[in-house]
């Protein structure tokens, strides 16, 4: 059996955004049953992270390690039709992940202790983003 629900997020830019409570109350009107959910961003240039949820220092040594990694304004990129952040969010993207698959238990998301589903938005600019979950028991 899957339901599924649709959500968006408002971003303010490069960064994260903890949904962990979203897609918790997205499982509302599933069987209380055992099983997953899966958790689909719907852009290229976004994409979602299981992460340490106390500590925020743990998603800003992440964006740093990736500005490193894949820096804004890279002359190696002939992509860049919105920006100098273009290309560089579509990489991030690409080597993150654009779904996630959560254990569901009776009915409730079952995550370590410090644990949170964060979306995080490669994208200098704020956007809109869509989220979908279906929770299949």
């Amino acid at each position: 059996m899957a339901h599924r629900t649709t959500f968006t997020v408002d971003t303010r830019g490069r960064g994260t955004c903890d949904i962990t409570a979203r897609v918790a109350a997205a499982l509302d009107g599933a069987p209380a049953l055992d099983g997953v959910a899966h958790v689909f961003c719907h852009h290229t240039s976004a994409s979602l992270v299981l992460c340490e949820n106390a500590d925020p220092s743990v998603r800003r040594d992440l964006e740093t390690y990736f500005a490193r990694l894949v820096p804004d304004g890279d002359p190696a990129f002939e992509h860049d039709a919105e920006g100098d952040d273009d290309m560089p969010a579509h990489l991030r993207t690409i080597l993150t992940q654009s779904a996630l698959l959560l254990p569901v238990a009776r009915g409730r998301l079952d995550l370590g202790t410090w644990q949170g589903v964060y979306l995080w938005e490669h994208r200098t600019a704020p956007h809109r983003r869509r989220i979908t979950v279906t929770v299949l028991t």
